[in-house]
């Protein structure tokens, strides 16, 4: 099954989008490309208190996943 993510409405693209930064985030720093800041600079960065606890779970299931 296929799914048009276009489709979506425009709170479901940017928690997908915020998914997207979290995962590259940690990534970057697991790899030593970014120091662990970072993480809380792209969190203070958003402005929507929704979309930023969104993204702070998304970095915690990330650096689970990952082992950070």
């Amino acid at each position: 099954m296929s799914y048009n993510l276009a489709l979506l409405p425009p709170d479901e693209k940017q928690k997908i989008e915020l998914d997207k930064q979290a995962s590259y985030a940690v990534w970057q720093v697991k790899n030593s490309l970014a120091e662990r800041g970072i993480l809380a600079e792209q969190a203070k960065a958003i402005a929507n208190e929704d979309e930023r606890a969104h993204f702070i779970d998304c970095v915690e299931k990330y650096s689970k996943k990952m082992g950070l």
